[in-house]
């Protein structure tokens, strides 16, 4: 595997569970402060589901689909060009799902604490593993539409 993408995956991670282990440590449950009036509050959350707590409880189930994707990121990483936006993908969403799963493993569920207001819209709350797996997601499917997989189009 590339050093970029260790190195990524490695500082991603720590970002991911250092916030969490702070917001954890200076929030009681439940706990929300306001950042930025009616669209940005930290407010600490266990969920033991998906979005929106769908699936809840269901904990082994996404521990397994994790794993799955890890595996399935290591077996075709190098099926996609070796350029800067697909190291940095293939590092966020390796770094976002090992937070995740971390949670899951430690604690039996995972540590949101960022919800976003938009447009009265209230998103379900997440932390900063999501982002990841959301931008990483994003950048290959990217890489897939401009044909960056090595696969015959």
């Amino acid at each position: 595997m590339n050093t970029l993408i260790i190195i990524i995956t490695i500082v991603g991670l720590l970002i991911d569970q250092v916030s969490k282990f702070i917001i954890s440590y200076l929030f009681e449950l439940n706990h929300s402060i306001k950042l930025i009036n009616n669209f940005l509050s930290f407010t600490y959350k266990h969920n033991y589901g998906a979005a929106w707590g769908i699936l809840s409880g269901l904990n082994i189930l996404f521990i397994l689909m994790a794993l799955i994707g890890l595996y399935l990121i290591y077996k075709y990483i190098d099926e996609f060009k070796s350029n800067k936006r697909n190291k940095i993908a293939f590092g966020f969403l390796l770094a976002g799902i090992s937070g995740n799963l971390i949670d899951r493993i430690f604690f039996g569920y995972v540590r949101d604490f960022i919800d976003v207001k938009i447009f009265n819209y209230n998103f379900p709350i997440f932390n900063l593993a999501d982002s990841l797996i959301v931008i990483g997601a994003i950048l290959i499917i990217f890489a897939i539409i401009k044909g960056e997989d090595k696969r015959e189009n």
